[in-house]
C-alpha cells in the first residue's frame, strides 16, 4: 500500500511537472527545441511509411492498407468470374496494389519539405493534438499535390489492363448517373485515393508509436520533447 501511495505521489509530482508543457507554455522546453524535436521525429516517421509500403507486397500483403477492387466491381466479382475474367480480376488486384507500392516513393520528399516548412504554431499545435495530429497536418498540406504526384504513376500500371479499361467505360456512365462517387470513375483515381488512405494510415501509425515510447524516436531533441509530453500523460 505504501509503495503504491508513494508512486502515485510521484507521478502526481511529475505530472504537474510537466503542466506548462501540456498547456501550451513549453516552459521545460524551448520553442525551437519543441519544434526542431518534433521535426525529427515526424522525419522519421514519414521514411519509415514510404519504406514500408513502396517494398514488394508492402500494400498487397497488409490488410490494413491492401487495395480492394472498387465497390462497383467487388459486387459483380461472383458473376465475372463464372464468366471466366477470374485471372483478369487477379490481375487487376495484383496491380493495383502495385501501382500504389510504385507510387509511395515520390510521397517521401513533398511530406519532408512539408516537415521543413512546419511554423512555430503548427508544431505546438501537433505536440498538443492528437495522437494522429500530424497526420492531419500532413493531410492538409499535402493531399492535393501527392494526388497529382500518384496518378501517373498509377494510370501507367493499370492502363495496361483490358479490365481496367472496361471498369473506366462501365464507371463514366455510372457516375454520370449520380450512381458513383466521382473521385471513384477511373481505375486510377480510385486506386490513387486509396494508396493516399493507406499512406496516411502508416504515417498516423509511426506518429502513435512514437508518441507511446518517445525513445523509439531518433535524436536527442525527438526523445526530450516526447518524453517530457508522455510524463505529463
Amino acid at each position: 500500500m505504501k509503495v503504491n501511495l508513494r508512486r502515485s505521489i510521484l507521478l502526481g509530482l511529475l505530472s504537474l511537472l510537466a503542466l506548462p508543457v501540456l498547456a501550451g507554455g513549453f516552459d521545460l522546453l524551448s520553442e525551437r527545441d519543441a519544434s526542431g524535436g518534433l521535426k525529427e521525429a515526424l522525419m522519421q516517421g514519414v521514411s519509415n511509411a514510404t519504406l514500408q509500403l513502396s517494398k514488394s507486397d508492402g500494400f498487397l500483403a497488409n490488410e490494413k492498407v491492401r487495395i480492394p477492387l472498387p465497390d462497383t466491381m467487388r459486387q459483380a466479382e461472383p458473376i465475372l468470374r463464372t464468366l471466366g475474367f477470374g485471372p483478369s480480376i487477379d490481375d487487376l488486384q495484383i496491380s493495383m496494389n502495385r501501382a500504389a507500392e510504385a507510387a509511395v516513393p515520390r510521397a517521401k520528399q513533398l511530406l519532408i519539405n512539408a516537415v521543413k516548412k512546419m511554423s512555430v504554431q503548427d508544431a505546438k499545435n501537433i505536440l498538443l493534438g492528437a495522437d494522429d495530429a500530424a497526420t492531419q497536418y500532413f493531410k492538409s498540406v499535402s493531399q492535393t499535390q501527392l494526388s497529382e504526384q500518384f496518378l501517373p504513376v498509377v494510370r501507367q500500371t493499370t492502363s495496361k489492363l483490358q479490365l481496367a479499361q472496361q471498369y473506366n467505360t462501365l464507371a463514366a456512365k455510372v457516375s454520370g448517373l449520380g450512381l458513383l462517387k466521382a473521385e471513384d470513375a477511373t481505375v486510377e483515381q480510385y486506386v490513387t485515393r486509396k494508396a493516399l488512405d493507406g499512406l496516411y494510415l502508416v504515417i498516423a501509425d509511426e506518429e502513435r508509436a512514437i508518441r507511446q515510447d518517445p525513445l523509439a524516436a531518433v535524436g536527442k531533441l525527438a526523445k526530450k520533447t516526447f518524453g517530457l509530453l508522455t510524463v505529463g500523460q
